[in-house]
């Protein structure tokens, strides 16, 4: 054990148990804290107090289950009146509403519920990433209101899904208090978890750190995808004007195009901008990365459409796979919030709307892929079985590991394999006759026509 049982913030209560919260929770159990964690779905809960989590998470099954068996950990549906925490970390999740703002009401709920609990002395550290100002013209008048003295920090979470057990020991911890008396009381519990922590001027220039952190990394991706766009327009491969551009080049480190989403990037830009509005600001590059990678969807799609309209032989009725369901595939995960299968799979139902449609993920529940409206394959070789299109969405491992020109024999006639990852190079493959493989930033180096009846035979030369 890390912490000592003299250290007088050891006690600590963490609300919101979703991804952020319970990745923290167990950490924060396995260095000596003693942590409630606070959650209101029973089935989570019920899970949790046996030991399992409700996502995948690498090591986190371990971790979670020797926490609880040893009363490091326990989870129930409310703060406890003997919880004896001296520390309220909020992790409750901030997702848009349908009008493309910030739903706020949790954070006002959670707050509440802490301000019912809180007594003098006791710190309250935001973790949730919120708009501009929330923790101070939300939270704070909230917790005001009980009239005890108290500390409030903002530490935004900042983890990569899949290997957020190791970088909550050693990532850097931004830490700014309300005060300077609450910088560093935060800085000295974090120090228990990582060995570096990172203290910054207030509450606001922590929230605008998470933000701007996110943003930066959807504008980065952006431009990825607009390489991919002229690279298709004109014929060349964006693999290659990337990888080869940035080998051995110190000044370029573009990433690879591909789908851009997931729990944080599909709406941290639009929060920025949210809580920049009261201050006259619009900030540009950003809404436009943003938007930029929600049209992605909808442009390859129709793209696809055209060239399998195209294709002599494809059916009017064709069979198609979607391939890679959860947000990311590397790291492994199973979480599908914001996952761009959605808008790529509706798009799909609009251009092919006869189409079979099937899913593969071998991460996410078969039950998942059956909540998408597909059927779901238990291997890569039985997604792919009879299939006339097969759409990879992610970049999982198992992607780039299959031999695709075997596993290509066991598609329907006509065909075509759609790559938003560019696992393969088209002109490396040896696809079987009757079959094409085309990928994102790529399109003009499939041989594949766009208009104008053609086979594939003829198309592949």
């Amino acid at each position: 054990m890390i912490v000592p049982e003299t250290f007088a913030d050891r006690n600590v209560c963490i609300l919101g148990l979703g991804y952020v919260g319970l990745t923290l929770a167990a950490a924060m159990a396995d260095v000596g804290f003693r942590v409630q964690g606070v959650e209101i779905r029973d089935d989570v809960v019920e899970m949790l107090r046996k030991g399992e989590p409700h996502f995948h998470e690498p090591g986190l099954v371990d971790v979670l289950a020797r926490n609880i068996r040893g009363g490091r950990l326990t989870v129930t549906r409310e703060i406890p009146e003997n919880s004896g925490a001296t520390v309220y970390i909020i992790t409750v999740g901030t997702p848009l509403g349908p009008d493309g703002k910030v739903r706020m009401e949790m954070i006002s709920n959670v707050a509440s519920e802490v301000a019912r609990h809180l007594k003098d002395g006791d710190m309250v550290i935001m973790r949730s990433t919120v708009r501009l100002g929330t923790t101070r013209q939300v939270v704070l008048p909230i917790l005001d209101r009980i009239g005890v003295n108290y500390d409030v920090a903002f530490c935004p979470e900042r983890t990569l899904e899949g290997v957020a057990l190791q970088e909550l020991r050693r990532l850097p911890q931004i830490i700014g208090g309300a005060v300077q008396r609450a910088t560093i009381r935060a800085s000295q519990l974090f120090q228990f978890l990582t060995p570096t922590t990172v203290r910054v001027s207030d509450l606001e220039t922590a929230e605008m750190i998470k933000l701007v952190d996110n943003a930066q990394r959807d504008v980065q991706f952006a431009y990825a995808n607009e390489v991919a766009r002229v690279c298709d327009a004109i014929g060349v491969s964006a693999s290659e004007v990337i990888n080869a551009g940035k080998l051995s080049y110190p000044r370029t480190n573009l990433p690879m195009p591909g789908p851009v989403g997931g729990p944080c990037l599909e709406k941290d830009p639009h929060i920025l901008a949210e809580g920049l509005k009261p201050y006259g600001i619009v900030p540009e590059i950003t809404l436009t990365a943003r938007r930029l990678n929600e049209s992605q969807p909808r442009e390859v799609v129709e793209h696809l459409g055209r060239v399998t309209a195209a294709l002599e032989g494809f059916p009017a009725r064709p069979v198609i796979t979607l391939m890679g369901l959860a947000f990311k595939g590397c790291p492994a995960t199973d979480d599908l919030r914001g996952t761009m299968a959605r808008p790529i799979l509706a798009a799909l139902r609009e251009v092919f709307p006869e189409a079979e449609w099937r899913g593969y993920d071998s991460v996410v529940p078969a039950s998942e892929v059956g909540a998408f409206g597909l059927t779901p394959m238990s291997s890569i070789e039985d997604a792919m079985t009879g299939a006339n299109l097969v759409v990879i969405a992610n970049n999982h491992v198992d992607f780039s590991a299959m031999p695709l020109a075997t596993i290509a024999e066991r598609l329907a006639r006509p065909a075509l394999v759609y790559d938003f990852w560019n696992n393969f190079a088209a002109r490396d493959l040896m696809m079987p006759e009757g079959t094409a493989y085309m990928a994102l930033g790529s399109h003009g180096c499939a041989g594949l026509p766009a208009t104008g009846a053609a086979t594939l035979e003829t198309a592949n030369g």
